[in-house]
């Protein structure tokens, strides 16, 4: 995993303007996340299991891409802090608590709608895919605020797949957030190499 994201952000030197975030690494670390994790409990879950794996190895999987996706898109996030305005830095830093209370309330909704129902069972669906729909959304309101229309569009795809893959059920969710979820990092790997080069060249062309 380290070494696919060191190979990604390391391939080109690219003089990036004050703000601009490269988010290459992020998105690699959380697509193996999704591949390796929800791949894992595709496979081994369900009436009729691929392969019988035990209930910890697909979330070890999917916390490891996450941990490092996280201190991965937390450093990118400081970086981009640096030469910008009060208000822009306060954006951002504004942004970045967004993930604690976000999550924060998502454990609240989860475990309390499992305690009110009397419905533990209800946990392993909505986990994976509220999940999906929590970091959707911030990367929906990170995008808007940084311009990026492809976070903003990455984000949007993860929010939509999760939650539509409610409808399928188990093992049916895993396989779309490992098919779907990871495909749309992997796109969008490949378009932020684009994306910052296109960005790169324009700040030479238009200094401030």
């Amino acid at each position: 995993m380290f070494t696919a994201t060191a190979t990604a952000t390391a391939d080109a030197d690219i003089a990036l303007p004050s703000g601009e975030v490269d988010n290459r690494a992020t998105y690699i670390s959380f697509g193996l996340a999704y591949v390796l994790g929800h791949g894992a409990a595709a496979i081994s879950k369900g009436a009729s299991p691929l392969l019988a794996l035990p209930g910890w190895v697909p979330m070890m999987l999917l916390g490891a891409g996450l941990a490092v996706g996280t201190v991965y898109a937390t450093v990118a996030a400081t970086r981009a802090q640096r030469g910008v305005s009060e208000s822009d830095a306060l954006s951002g830093k504004l942004l970045g608590a967004s993930w604690l209370s976000a999550f924060t309330a998502l454990f609240l909704a989860i475990t309390g709608l499992s305690y009110t129902l009397d419905m533990p069972d209800l946990q392993p669906m909505l986990w994976p895919t509220g999940s999906g729909l929590i970091v959707g959304l911030i990367y929906v309101s990170e995008g808007a605020a940084r311009r990026n229309l492809l976070h903003y569009g990455l984000g949007t795809w993860l929010a939509l797949i999760s939650t539509a893959a409610l409808f399928l059920g188990t093992p049916g969710i895993f396989w779309v957030l490992a098919i779907a979820g990871g495909g749309g990092y992997a796109v969008a790997t490949v378009l932020e190499r684009h994306r910052l080069t296109a960005r790169g060249k324009h700040a030479l062309t238009h200094p401030k």
